[in-house]
């Protein structure tokens, strides 16, 4: 259990450059509420950008996407929606995004999914 939490934080930190060197502006991180957590909140250019990251270091269980279930996504929306109510962005333009992270043999591989419904 402790391995796969240092490996999220890994994934969060990578993903978190990746946006930064793509010219996205970290507003927040980490937000958590009844709903659920976002892990990643940007600005990429007019659009407020909800970000889940999803990190794997094997296939055994699927690529990171598989385990944005349908569930996840309703959570997701709803914190997302709380989120953009309670910080007054809810006249701004959204979407919700994965970054898939896949870490093997110290390489790292990073793929973005943008708008993911």
């Amino acid at each position: 259990m402790y391995e796969k939490h240092v490996v999220g934080k890994l994934g969060e930190e990578i993903a978190e450059k990746y946006l930064t060197q793509n010219n996205y502006k970290i507003i927040e991180k980490n937000f958590s509420c009844s709903f659920g957590e976002i892990d990643i909140i940007a600005k990429d250019e007019e659009e407020i950008v909800i970000i889940e990251v999803k990190t794997r270091t094997n296939k055994n269980y699927g690529l990171p996407i598989d385990s944005v279930t349908k569930i996840k996504q309703k959570h997701m929306k709803k914190a997302a929606e709380f989120y953009l109510n309670i910080r007054g962005f809810e006249n701004e333009n959204i979407r919700i995004d994965v970054i898939e992270i896949y870490i093997k043999n110290n390489k790292c591989y990073v793929h973005h999914i943008k708008q993911i419904w």
